[in-house]
Parts: C-alpha cells; sequence; structure tokens
C-alpha cells in the first residue's frame, strides 16, 4: 500500500481492498521502522490517527465518504495542531501545544483525511536544506549524505520513502517546491491568498503559502480543493470561489505557449540540471505546445530584495517570542531583561538569530527607505516582468534549483545557500502560482554500491495568478508522458 498514490489509494478504500485503520497501521509501521535513518518526522501521532481512521470507516460505512476520506498524510510542524506540539522546528516552541487548528488542518480534518503526525523542518522555515531544525537535518532518501531541500523538507523526505502518500508544506521562498525537486516528488505553492494562512506559524506574512506535496500532480489536485477557500480569519485570503482542480486535468496541450525566461538558463546552472530540463521541454513539444524564449530582466534582484522583506517581516513576526507568554523561557532570569535576552538568546537557532538582526536593522530609523522600501519598490518590478510575460505566454518553465541536491554540510556560507533559491524566490514576491514535477536523475551516484539513478531534478512550471488549474493540468500531462514520478529510492521499496 506504500508504494500507491493518493488517487490509487482512494480507488483501493472505494473497493474495499482495504480499510483505512489497516493503511494507516501499514504507514505507521513504516514510520517506526524507517524514519530513524531519515528523521523526516518531529512528533508521530499514531493514537490520533488510529482514532481519526475508524471515524474514516465507519463514515465509508454509512455512505458519507468524500473523495479524501481515510486517506492518509503528514503535516509540515508549522500547522497549528489542536491537542499536538506544535514546534516550527525550533527550541523555542518545543513545548507548546496548539490550543487550536490551523484553517488548512480544519479543512483536511472535515475531508476525512487522517494525519500520521508533524514533519521536520528548518526552523520556523528558514532555510533551504533542512539543517537548520532544533531536532537534527532530514536526510534525502535517494542518498543519505544529502540534504532534502527546506523548509519543507521532512514532508518532502516522507512522501518520497513512501512513509506517507502526500503531505502539506509551506512556501516563503521556495519551500515546497526545492524540496519536492530534491525529492523527486510533486509539489505544489499556489497564488498567494488562495489558502488560508490563520494558523500557519508567521515568517513572512506577505511571502508565506501552504500547499500540496505528493508523487502526481492529480493528488495534489485533489489536496488543493480540500484546502482552497476564503477565510474570514485570514484578512490576506482572497474571496474567490474554489474550481474543481481535477476538472481540467486532462485536456490537451495542443496550442499551449511555453516561455522559457532566459535568465533561468545563465551561469550558475548546473549543466545536468539545464539538459534534463530541456529533455523536458521537448516533450511538451510533442505534445503539441510551442516553445519560446522570454525575458524576466529583473531576476537578479530578486534575491536580494527577498533577503530584505522576509527577514523585516520575520523580525516583526518573531517579536512574540519573548519567554512571557509562551514558548522558551530561560532559568532564574536576574529581571525582564535578562529574561527576555537570554529566552531569545537560547530558543533561537543561528540562521534565526541571522534573519531577525537583518531585518531589524532594515527597519530601523535611517534605514527603512533605503532598505525596505527600495525592495518592496524592485517587488512591484518582478510582479510586472511575470505580468508582462503571461501576456505572451500561458506558462513558463525552468529549473526549479540551479543544482540536484547538494551534500549535507556542503553549503556552509549562508549567502550561497540563499542561492539555492534563485529560481523561486521571485516567485512569492510576485504571488503567482508554481508547481515542482520530478523531471530525471543526475550527478553523484552512492556510493555503497546499490543500484541508483543519481538525484532527482525538478521541473518547474509557473502560471499567472489563480491559474492553478491550467498549471495542474500541464503537470499532469507531463506526468502521463513521462515516468519520473513513478521512481522510488531504495528506501521506498522496502516491505515489512
Amino acid at each position: 500500500m506504500h508504494d500507491k498514490t493518493l488517487s490509487e489509494l482512494a480507488a483501493g478504500l472505494d473497493a474495499g481492498e482495504f480499510s483505512s485503520r489497516e493503511l494507516t497501521q501499514a504507514l505507521l509501521a513504516r514510520i517506526d521502522r524507517l524514519d530513524g535513518d531519515l528523521n523526516s518526522f518531529i512528533t508521530v501521532t499514531a493514537e490520533q490517527a488510529l482514532d481519526a481512521a475508524d471515524q474514516a470507516d465507519a463514515a465509508r460505512a454509512a455512505g458519507n465518504a468524500g473523495p479524501l476520506t481515510g486517506l492518509p498524510l503528514a503535516l509540515k510542524d508549522i500547522f497549528c495542531t489542536n491537542g499536538v506540539r506544535t514546534s516550527c522546528g525550533s527550541r523555542m516552541l518545543d513545548n507548546f501545544v496548539a490550543p487550536y487548528d490551523a484553517t488548512v488542518v480544519e479543512k483536511l480534518t472535515a475531508a476525512g483525511t487522517v494525519s500520521l503526525g508533524k514533519t521536520n523542518m528548518d526552523e520556523f522555515a528558514m532555510g533551504s536544506s533542512n539543517e537548520n531544525s532544533h531536532y537534527g537535518p532530514v536526510k534525502n532518501p535517494w542518498d543519505a549524505s544529502a540534504v532534502p531541500g527546506g523548509s519543507s523538507g521532512g514532508s518532502a523526505a516522507a512522501v518520497a520513502a513512501g512513509l506517507v502518500p502526500a503531505a502539506m508544506g509551506t512556501d516563503t521562498g521556495g519551500s515546497i517546491r526545492q524540496p519536492a525537486a530534491f525529492c523527486g516528488i510533486t509539489g505544489l505553492k499556489p497564488t498567494y491568498g488562495r489558502v488560508s494562512r490563520y494558523g500557519i506559524i508567521a515568517y513572512a506574512s506577505s511571502l508565506d503559502q501552504a500547499g500540496p506535496m505528493a508523487r502526481t500532480a492529480e493528488d495534489c489536485a485533489r489536496l488543493l480543493g480540500a484546502i482552497a477557500g476564503h477565510d474570514l480569519r485570514d484578512s490576506t485570503s482572497v474571496a474567490r470561489g474554489v474550481p474543481d482542480y481535477t476538472a481540467e486535468l486532462e485536456a490537451p496541450l495542443t496550442g499551449l505557449k511555453i516561455g522559457l525566461p532566459r535568465e533561468y538558463f545563465g551561469d550558475g546552472l548546473d549543466p545536468e540540471v539545464e539538459a534534463a530540463v530541456r529533455e523536458a521541454v521537448k516533450v511538451y513539444e510533442s505534445l503539441g505546445a510551442s516553445v519560446r524564449e522570454v525575458s524576466l530582466p529583473h531576476t537578479h534582484y530578486a534575491i536580494p530584495a527577498y533577503y530584505v522583506i522576509a527577514p523585516a517581516e520575520a523580525s516583526s513576526n518573531l517579536s512574540r517570542y519573548d519567554g512571557v507568554r509562551f514558548g522558551h523561557r530561560c532559568d532564574h532570569p536576574s529581571d525582564l531583561i535578562d529574561l527576555y535576552e537570554r529566552s531569545r538568546a537560547e530558543g533561537f537557532g543561528e540562521e534565526v538569530k541571522r534573519r531577525i538582526l537583518i531585518g531589524t536593522h532594515t527597519l530601523s530609523e535611517g534605514f527603512f527607505d533605503a532598505y525596505y522600501k527600495k525592495a518592496q519598490q524592485v517587488r512591484r518590478l518582478i510582479r510586472q516582468d511575470f505580468l508582462d510575460a503571461f501576456e505572451e505566454v500561458d506558462v513558463l518553465m525552468g529549473p526549479t534549483s540551479p543544482t540536484p541536491a547538494f551534500d549535507l554540510g556542503a553549503n556552509k556560507d549562508p549567502v550561497s545557500m540563499y542561492l539555492q533559491d534563485i529560481y523561486t524566490i521571485a516567485v512569492n514576491l510576485a504571488g503567482i502560482p508554481g508547481i515542482s514535477v520530478p523531471a530525471g536523475f543526475v550527478g553523484k551516484r552512492p556510493a555503497d554500491g546499490r543500484p541508483a539513478e543519481g538525484r532527482p531534478v525538478g521541473l518547474q512550471i509557473l502560471g499567472t495568478h489563480f491559474a492553478e488549474p491550467r498549471l495542474l493540468n500541464v503537470a499532469h500531462r507531463f506526468q502521463q508522458a513521462t515516468d519520473w514520478h513513478r521512481r522510488r529510492p531504495a528506501i521506498a521499496e522496502e516491505t515489512l
């Protein structure tokens, strides 16, 4: 059962081949047996999962099952979940048990899904490798010496290893798409405001967006339909109807106009990654699409603009963690100032401290106009680049990341780590949707002698605001024509 997609599992449940309890038990056993090598979970909620599975089986027996009833998944440990530790990968929240559910969790629960637990992540979603977690790094299922990407690396690794068929992640600058690419799965970052942020622990409020991670675009379409929609509790949530995201999956691609941004194929792109992406584009041409080069001229400003805006918002959002109301508190403070200083110094990791300092500086008097205001002006130009491009083409395509997954510990310099997000960050600045799909394997092979294809490559597909139905259609048709999404790492082939 662990090697099936959500859609295949739904068919099996409908046919009575297995129950939700049996499926849940099988996956919990895999997590218990295999996750010690991956570290993809922070908290496993076995008892709650089995209770939810029993409720799903009862609903199915009563004829009340929906399309997701009884299907298991995992939640990135950034989604508040009532009665469950919600740590955000940080010592600061190691003892925090959420008293309510995030809207995404509410919607998934109402749809009848079964949450198996909370997945590991970079602390407060700040990172591109999942090495910044208080609970230790996550390992890539394709090669344990490699990172899984970040910050949703735990979710990506769990799906790739066959521990869960799907998981929820969040994407502030590529944190769904980049780990999806590194782990050889499909990850969708929706349009900003398409999915409620209520109950998602905030990193950068104008950039954060939740989305699904699964093996196929079809599975992502099913999940997006469950979590999308307006929420009065989130002032940035868009009051717009939710379409059936599965309705257009099979639409032909004849006449599709694809744009290849020239800025995505220049210096810094691994030649093998470029070759894999260009081969993927040829598949689209064989399906009836046309391809042309386009330009996003302000792309090279995306990283500096992002690393002004995101830390500034993080500095504001993380000011609430002061050792007084909830979260980590230092022992025996001598006074209130000592309580603040030591609680924050002990509770936050190095990368979080770095971004708080940068953000506080850029928001300070005398620097706000020079840095933060200027970055927001650049953001507007980046957004306009995309809008101009979508006047010429239907979708944009390129690599999700400039390299395949890199080795654990390889990028010790923060700037080199930040450059890993060069193709994903602009998407969040513009607020448009993007999806990463598996498109090949390149590079380093494991040294232990076992057969392997290398490390996965992701193809990133971008659309204009609220173009998720088109993106999912374009991704789905590619997956019908290729089998990259069906490849599994050795750990996923293990049976218990």
